[in-house]
């Protein structure tokens, strides 16, 4: 009996310790939870198209020579016009009017009309463009107003803060010959900044 009872106990004594030898009890280990990526917010930006129609307003500063004399005023007015992108280069056609007031002696230039070509290269949220064309210039002399016909050149570049607003900055050149029958040219060259919008 006593051999039996001591079996019995060195029986549950291996039992009891099975569990421990074979490392016992251990929490459940809990990862931390995956976050999902969140996507970056979307915004509006141009997609480098510049085909379609637009209007400006613009200001800046003129120097006009006529003969011995030269006048630098301020200078401002409108533009609007039509472009369209081939891809990277981009052709348009543009109208505008600039008040300009340059005293002259005895002549007064007081604003250039101008109806031309710009050609450009499309660079994304960049056009750069040279412009060229008519332009025809209103003036007062002593023996009344005058209008005479010339012609302009110059470059410029347009950049798109977003799908409908431009700013841009442009200088040109404008030469009028044989002004008012003098054999004499008249030359304004005008530098200017823009706003456009583009529709």
């Amino acid at each position: 009996m006593k051999k039996l009872l001591a079996g019995l106990a060195a029986i549950s004594a291996t039992a009891l310790a099975l569990p421990a030898l074979a490392g016992g009890y251990n929490a459940p280990v809990v990862e931390a939870p995956v976050a999902a990526p969140v996507a970056a917010p979307v915004v509006s930006s141009p997609d480098g198209d510049w085909t379609g129609g637009y209007v400006a307003g613009q200001l800046g500063w003129g120097h006009t020579k006529f003969g011995g004399a030269s006048d630098d005023t301020g200078v401002y007015g409108i533009r609007g016009g039509y472009d369209y992108d081939f891809g990277k280069f981009v052709l348009g056609g543009n109208l505008d009017w600039n008040k300009v007031d340059a005293d002259l002696g005895a002549d007064k230039l007081n604003d250039i009309a101008r109806l031309g070509l710009r050609a450009g290269y499309d660079m994304g949220r960049s056009l750069v463009y040279v412009a060229a064309g008519g332009a025809r210039a209103s003036f007062d002399t002593p023996t009344g107003s005058v209008d005479e016909n010339g012609y302009y050149a110059g470059v410029g570049m347009d950049y798109a803060i977003n799908d409908k607003w431009t700013v841009g900055g442009e200088v040109l050149q404008n030469r009028f010959t044989d002004f008012n029958g003098t054999n004499s040219t008249l030359s304004t060259t005008t530098a200017g900044l823009n706003v456009g919008f583009r529709f």
